[in-house]
């Protein structure tokens, strides 16, 4: 059961701001919001409470680590049921930074990042296809990322 919380403006333009710019200082962020430091404070511990605001995370171009493929894959599994002890599995393969239990073709959909094409293979090759219950696997290589953002939704009524 989801709870229906209540947030204001402020919460909404805190989190706006925190999207924008999570290093921030609650000092700067209240000087830009028009409150308190104090205020600030308060209100990201209450959405914190509440499981909006999940601590920041820091955005790293992979790019220019060295990390040069980004590929995406999409898992069919030999059945749903074995979701769950496929995504364990999934977890323990550091190339891969995001997974999504999917609807249409696939039953997963996973993002990985490699250094070039030979790790991919690897990846593909020796840990993804070792892993019992994925029937098979569909890849996609990333040419170019345009843009990555997060969103929110600010309701202007």
């Amino acid at each position: 059961m989801q709870i229906k919380l209540n947030f204001d403006k402020l919460d909404l333009q805190i989190i706006h701001s925190l999207i924008n710019n999570a290093d921030i200082s609650y000092a700067d962020l209240g000087k830009k919001l028009f409150v308190s430091a104090g205020t600030i404070h308060v209100r990201i511990k209450k959405l914190e409470e509440h499981g909006i605001v999940k601590g920041k995370l820091l955005a790293v171009d992979y790019k220019n680590l060295g990390y040069d493929v980004i590929a995406f894959v999409g898992i069919y599994l030999e059945k749903s049921s074995l979701y769950d002890e496929v995504a364990k599995s999934l977890k323990k393969i550091p190339e891969i930074v995001r997974l999504n239990y999917t609807t249409g073709n696939y039953s997963m959909f996973i993002e990985i990042v490699c250094k070039d094409i030979q790790q991919l293979r690897k990846v593909l090759h020796d840990k993804l296809q070792n892993i019992k219950g994925i029937e098979r696997t569909e890849t996609l290589i990333s040419l170019e990322e345009s843009f990555r953002r997060n969103i929110l939704f600010i309701d202007e009524n």
